[in-house]
């Protein structure tokens, strides 16, 4: 045995094209959105601390119209492959291309609440639909 773990060590192809076969399918959706994460120049939601100031992107999983102190609050939980992080627009019911299954990017500074992450009224860019 040696003491460099697989997961450090080069995969070949055979390898690479075992690894893939014996995945599920949201392992295989997670590597994919860490690797467009990756080349987008944006950081990882799960490298994301509290009050610190980012740009990400990721697919949106859910899309919801939850009021927060009386005010409408549309929220959409973003996915990475790392984390999810919660992505909150004050004041807006809707917002034409927010819906779930969409790629975006996010940017703002992330606050922590009830243990999660939450990017407020963030500046936003919608990514092209279907391959890139």
């Amino acid at each position: 045995m040696s003491a460099v773990p697989r997961s450090e060590k080069p995969a070949g192809r055979f390898r690479r094209m075992l690894d893939r076969l014996s995945s599920s399918q949201e392992d295989l959706e997670s590597e994919e959105l860490r690797e467009d994460s990756q080349t987008a120049g944006c950081i990882r939601i799960g490298d994301c601390q509290d009050r610190q100031i980012v740009t990400v992107t990721g697919t949106l999983r859910t899309v919801t119209l939850r009021p927060r102190a009386g005010v409408p609050a549309l929220e959409a939980e973003l996915f990475d492959g790392s984390a999810a992080l919660d992505v909150v627009w004050l004041g807006r019911r809707s917002i034409v291309g927010i819906e779930p299954g969409r790629k975006l990017i996010a940017s703002g500074r992330v606050s922590m609440s009830r243990g999660r992450r939450v990017l407020f009224n963030p500046k936003y860019e919608l990514r092209p639909l279907g391959r890139e």
